[in-house]
């Protein structure tokens, strides 16, 4: 009988709530006069935390954000810190039922900390004020391992990967500094939840390095860690200017934590820098160059946007070639051992040889007319190699194309240390380990359900023996002077002598 009468309640609130939502959005919008304090709370008898909001000029959002976060049963109240908006925030904000407070200062993270202050709950969850496209209870998911006893502070997982200074600079620098951090998805990501009395311990910064300093105070404090999947969601994009600033304001904050830890030294800027490198070879950086596109075209590097393979130019250019050729040959090697032993001919020479390598070979006609071309009718253009990212990203900026994907050479102090790390991008998605790569499952991931928005159509151009499998996958296949009569068993890859065959119908 209780727990029919409690549920009985929840939904008296529930549809009390929306009817009183509508009349303060009614005087919002003129119709009634709308009094001087219009916030209200009735909480669900589960309620277990409190929502904070910082926002500034967020009225497009803001009532979207309050009613989504009022809809969760674990949500007690909703704090919106209003960082002297200039703009109606602070009016939808009350209106939609949120409990309104002015910051006492300007900047996101003394917003937070001005929430956590007034906050009535055991435990708080921050949401930014500019969210969409949000999964179902995402205020009690996060809340979860808290009531569990099983964290102390948690961080949102959400989508394949983060944005462009989440890649480059905020995951290399905790993977030097900080390797304990350095799993988390999303260290820079704003949906954040944890005990009231945890957070009144830390430090909060003032601007965009607040997220990643809360999550290494945390650790620093000894506080029980969480990660929680959240699915996707949607942000507004921020202008370059704006990542620029935050990229400096993360490193900033990152240096600072890692100094009062004793683990700032020169040996770890230089590592820094070279994981910033290999950053860009990721596939979860290439996810950041989208930009809403959902169309894709890959085009393979050796032999087919070249002239010649790039490994035998880099051979011929350090006086490997013998060594090289018998290494080619030798059947009794897979093709990943093949790989690391031919990178290890390379040991010693420095980053500047394999970027002048790349600069050197010539390209097949027409080829930057074709990438300008797919680039105007709106396809993401990418370039796949199984040699060097090194050299793999040269070309990519010598034909206009998005991105490179490739295997890693390891360089220290920009020596090449003989070591390869292949790229996750080219295993099988379900097994990180695999001993085989291939360019198909690039292809896989690209059409993978999870990434935002989907893509719809896959083109890939290639040659070899080694590209089969990725033009098989793609819905449109061309192979240019092919190496292999393979091809003939897939009637969909269309055999072409030229770039300037390849025609968008």
């Amino acid at each position: 009988m209780g727990t029919r009468f409690a549920r009985l309640w929840r939904t008296i609130n529930h549809y009390l709530l929306q009817f009183w939502q509508r009349s303060q959005l009614d005087r919002l919008l003129g119709t009634l006069p709308a009094p001087e304090n219009a916030a209200l709370t009735l909480p669900a008898e589960d309620a277990l935390a409190s929502v904070i909001i910082p926002a500034l000029n967020e009225e497009k959002a803001i009532a979207s954000v309050i009613q989504y976060a009022l809809s969760d049963p674990a949500t007690g109240e909703v704090i919106v810190v209003d960082d002297s908006s200039i703009d109606a925030t602070a009016e939808i904000a009350r209106a939609a039922g949120a409990i309104v407070i002015t910051s006492s200062m300007l900047g996101k993270g003394i917003s937070m900390r001005d929430g956590v202050a007034v906050a009535r709950y055991e435990f708080v969850v921050f949401l930014d004020g500019d969210l969409s496209g949000l999964q179902a209870n995402i205020v009690s998911d996060m809340v979860e391992p808290l009531r569990k006893n099983q964290a102390d502070f948690v961080k949102a997982k959400f989508g394949r990967g983060g944005g462009r200074v989440t890649e480059l600079t905020a995951k290399p620098m905790l993977k030097v500094f900080f390797p304990e951090l350095a799993h988390f998805s999303q260290p820079l990501g704003g949906i954040i939840s944890g005990r009231v009395s945890l957070f009144k311990n830390l430090s909060f910064e003032a601007g965009y390095g607040v997220d990643i300093g809360l999550l290494i105070g945390a650790s620093r404090k000894g506080a029980r860690l969480a990660e929680v999947d959240i699915g996707s969601l949607e942000h507004e994009s921020q202008p370059l200017t704006d990542l620029t600033s935050m990229a400096f304001e993360v490193s900033r904050v990152i240096h600072q934590y890692s100094r009062e830890a004793g683990r700032l030294h020169v040996e770890q800027i230089n590592e820094m820098y070279e994981n910033q490198r290999q950053a860009v070879a990721s596939f979860e950086y290439v996810l950041t160059r989208q930009k809403g596109r959902s169309k894709l075209l890959l085009l393979d590097m050796d032999e087919t946007i070249t002239e010649g393979r790039y490994i035998d130019a880099l051979a011929a250019a350090t006086g490997t070639e013998a060594e090289l050729s018998e290494l080619q040959q030798d059947k009794s090697l897979s093709d990943m051992e093949r790989c690391e032993q031919i990178t290890e001919l390379f040991k010693f020479i420095h980053r500047s040889q394999f970027e002048k390598v790349a600069m050197g070979l010539v390209l097949k006609p027409g080829v930057i007319e074709f990438v300008n071309q797919m680039r105007r009718e709106r396809f993401m253009v990418g370039v796949l190699s199984n040699h060097y990212f090194a050299g793999t990203e040269i070309i990519r900026k010598r034909i206009f194309a998005d991105f490179a994907l490739a295997h890693v050479l390891q360089f220290q102090n920009d020596i090449c240390s003989g070591k390869l790390q292949f790229n996750d991008a080219f295993r099988p998605e379900h097994d990180r380990k695999a001993l085989t790569v291939c360019k198909s499952h690039v292809l896989d991931q690209f059409r993978a359900k999870s990434n935002v928005p989907l893509f719809t159509e896959i083109w890939a151009v290639g040659d070899g023996q080694d590209d089969i499998k990725m033009l098989a996958l793609a819905n449109r296949a061309f192979v240019i002077d092919p190496k292999s009569e393979d091809y003939g068993l897939y009637p969909h890859i269309q055999r072409v002598s030229s770039f300037a065959e390849i025609k968008v119908a």
